[in-house]
């Protein structure tokens, strides 16, 4: 038992020794095989620790993950020091993250901060290749919030997305809502699809972008470029459909579309804009002091409205203004621009509820312009001969050729009113003229602008001072200043008034003319008291129809021709021309010339015929002769050519006549009734060929010779020359030098000559 004892106590202690040295052998080992003992810790730090990773869940989702080659712990701190780090954010699908990539950042357990330079992707897909480039930003001095993923920068920022890349001073991003903010001096470059897609550069104070409702927030100043076109604006939003730019809406908004040789520029208060899959603008709409300015080679048009609504078109893969639509307040103003060796026309205004404009193909020039609703157009001068027009109507419509030059005007319903020119208006004679009708239609001249024709038609009336004018249609030679009035003219004035199928008026002068079926009408020339000698006399207006007509000289010259009648109340001139000549009292007659007037007029104021009787009929003098020649300043007709004078009981033939009216100057009311019962004519003397021929109820008397004198106050006739001769149908005929006879008192007197005796041959009772 003893020596077994001893035999276990050697085995353990064998087995002791086995262990010891096989702790030995792997203490060598592991001391070999040991990694290289690190350096000291600096004593700011707490601990170190490479290849990094923390995540961070929310029920069970990952929310966030954080990854570094290399952690930091600074001492008595929970922040540590991250290199190389790599910042996952997950949405809250799971299905694509936002990929944060830094060289050094600072992380606690809520933010992690880099204050160099950081790499940001967003919507990285958890699987597969993303569908399209992804949004890659770059910056510095970035903070995250671990626990919302938002990141914040003061710094400027860069950024690349499908469509272009950007840039701004400070920056911020929040997954949650997907909301980018560029915080200032933002700038975005945006490029459609296509391969003729233009370009569009954004930039803003503060730019932010809501993924949710693809929508661009401008704040503080917006400007958005596009190749030839720039538009301020005090704020804007832009809305994305399908990462397109559809829809622009600023506010205190100033667009220009400069051109080489034509300028658009557009101002409102609220300003949209809509775009079509090219990124081309399909239309433009301003509203509160929307303005619209045109400027090509040769004019300005403007265009300000409450609204203002532009449509484009797409040509030649460029967008082009098509229609402009004011409604509101409108007003357009076509200004022509002063062009190398041209005369300016007139600038033309016009004022209306509601006004299109529809642009020629390519939109450099205006094609027509017209009102939806009553309007007022204005010409305005832009040289000392041209004429201020007004045109208001219910209607209206413009159409323009080349360079902006107005071809043609058209309203309905329509008044006009035109001022005279500079030089007219400094003689102080000239009138503003107005006209009324249902339609209107002018032309210009396409080089200068200037106003052409003028046509006016149904219920067509015009007035110019004291004159009035009316007619089924008129035209206006604009050149001329020549009016012509068609079908049922007529003209008048406090003086008279005339009618014809046409009438031709020159505005500058008056003077007008008139043809086919003339009618007119005049009161008498004004006579000092007492005075009255006129062939046609009296306080009734003088009428006359011809086939032509013309007055000019403000109606002091007037003439007629063609089957003429002049007549006051029974007086009366016929021939196939009269020219009456009011400053020289003169009237001129030819052709088949008739004159007809009372001898006696009965003054109904002296004898009263009895109870039952009727008046007794006026006698007449009528003279029949070629031409007739009268002047009121010796009160002398003088008739030549077949003259043939009849007057109750007595016909004269000559060949000249030569008739004095009787002239009143008495001014004694009683004596002028004494003179009213006394013959108009004061005598009358013929020359060549002189028939004369007194006829009784029961004799016939004849005289002949060559000169005939006839004086109504005593009824005395005188014959001589060329053999005077008188023939008694019942006392036989008289010759002699001279022949005086007296028809009151039947009385005879006889001259004869020397070396010529008076001869008679009296018949036998």
């Amino acid at each position: 038992m003893r020596g077994t004892r001893w035999l276990l106590v050697l085995a353990i202690l064998a087995i002791l020794a086995g262990i010891g040295v096989t702790f030995r052998f792997q203490q060598e080992r592991l001391q070999k095989d040991a990694p290289v003992k690190p350096a000291l810790l600096p004593t700011e730090l707490s601990g170190v620790r490479s290849n990094f990773t923390w995540v961070r869940k929310d029920e069970g989702r990952t929310v966030a993950e954080v990854s570094a080659r290399k952690l930091a712990q600074e001492a008595n701190s929970n922040q540590v020091q991250l290199e190389d780090v790599e910042l996952k954010f997950y949405s809250k699908r799971a299905n694509s993250y936002n990929f944060v990539k830094s060289a050094k950042a600072q992380f606690n357990e809520s933010k992690l901060h880099s204050d160099g330079e950081v790499e940001i992707t967003l919507n990285v897909p958890m699987e597969g290749q993303p569908a399209h480039p992804l949004v890659h930003i770059k910056s510095a001095g970035v903070t995250f919030d671990v626990k919302t993923g938002k990141a914040d920068t003061n710094r400027p920022a860069s950024f690349t997305f499908e469509n272009g890349d950007g840039k701004s001073v400070g920056a911020a991003y929040d997954p949650s809502t997907r909301e980018l903010n560029l915080r200032s001096q933002a700038e975005l470059n945006w490029r459609p699809r296509g391969p003729h897609a233009v370009p569009m550069k954004i930039q803003a104070g503060e730019l932010i972008y809501r993924e949710a409702s693809s929508t661009v927030w401008l704040n503080q100043w917006a400007r958005l470029t596009r190749d030839n076109t720039v538009v301020d604006a005090a704020s804007a939003v832009v809305l994305l459909k399908d990462d397109v730019i559809r829809q622009v809406d600023a506010v205190k908004a100033h667009g220009v579309d400069q051109y080489p040789k034509r300028k658009l520029e557009y101002t409102a208060d609220e300003l949209h804009v809509t775009y079509n899959d090219q990124g081309e603008p399909e239309s433009v709409g301003g509203k509160n002091n929307a303005r619209l300015v045109a400027t090509s080679e040769g004019s300005e048009t403007t265009m300000t409205s409450d609204m203002v609504s532009m449509d484009f078109e797409t040509l030649d893969n460029q967008s082009v203004l098509k229609r402009v639509l004011g409604m509101g307040h409108s007003t357009v103003i076509s200004k022509p621009l002063p062009v190398p060796g041209g005369k300016l026309s007139e600038t033309r205004v016009l004022h209306s509820e509601t006004i299109e404009i529809q642009m020629r193909s390519g939109g450099r020039e205006i094609q027509m312009v017209q009102t939806h609703t009553p309007g007022k157009l204005e010409f305005i001068p832009n040289q000392p001969s041209q004429r201020r027009r007004q045109v208001e109507a219910v209607r209206m419509g413009m159409t323009y050729g080349p360079a902006n030059q107005i071809q043609s005007f058209r309203a309905i319903t329509v008044q006009t009113e035109t001022d005279p020119t500079a030089e007219e208006q400094a003689k102080k004679h000239a009138q503003v003229s107005k006209t009324r009708s249902q339609n209107l239609f002018a032309e210009f001249e396409p080089k200068t602008g200037q106003m052409k024709s003028l046509e006016q038609w149904d219920d067509f009336v015009y007035e110019a001072g004291d004159r009035r004018a009316k007619a089924n249609r008129a035209t206006m030679d604009a050149a001329q200043n020549l009016m012509t009035l068609d079908t049922a003219a007529r003209v008048w004035d406090p003086s008279g008034a005339t009618s014809a199928d046409h009438i031709r008026i020159d505005q500058k002068s008056g003077d007008f003319a008139a043809e086919n079926h003339v009618n007119s009408s005049r009161l008498p020339d004004k006579k000092k008291p007492g005075s009255s000698s006129e062939m046609l006399s009296g306080d009734q207006p003088i009428e006359a129809v011809a086939d032509h007509m013309t007055a000019a000289n403000h109606n002091r010259e007037i003439h007629y021709e063609g089957h003429v009648v002049l007549w006051q109340a029974a007086d009366r001139i016929t021939a196939q021309k009269v020219d009456i000549d009011r400053e020289k009292r003169l009237l001129a007659a030819t052709g088949n010339v008739v004159t007809q007037f009372i001898d006696k007029p009965e003054d109904s104021s002296a004898v009263r015929p009895a109870a039952g009787a009727q008046n007794a009929a006026p006698s007449f003098v009528v003279v029949k002769a070629d031409s007739l020649v009268y002047t009121e300043q010796d009160r002398q007709a003088r008739y030549t050519g077949n003259v043939l004078f009849t007057r109750p009981g007595l016909r004269v033939k000559s060949d000249e006549l030569r008739a004095f009216l009787t002239e009143s100057k008495s001014g004694d009311p009683a004596k002028e009734k004494e003179k009213d019962r006394q013959s108009r004519l004061e005598k009358a003397i013929a020359d060549g060929h002189v028939e004369i021929l007194q006829a009784a109820v029961d004799r016939t008397r004849t005289g002949t010779g060559e000169h005939a004198e006839y004086y109504t106050a005593d009824e005395r006739i005188i014959l001589r020359g060329g053999q005077p001769q008188l023939v008694d149908s019942k006392r036989g005929y008289t010759r002699g030098a001279e022949l005086t006879y007296s028809i009151n008192d039947d009385r005879l007197q006889v001259s004869g000559t020397t070396g010529q005796r008076a001869t008679s041959r009296l018949r036998r009772k």
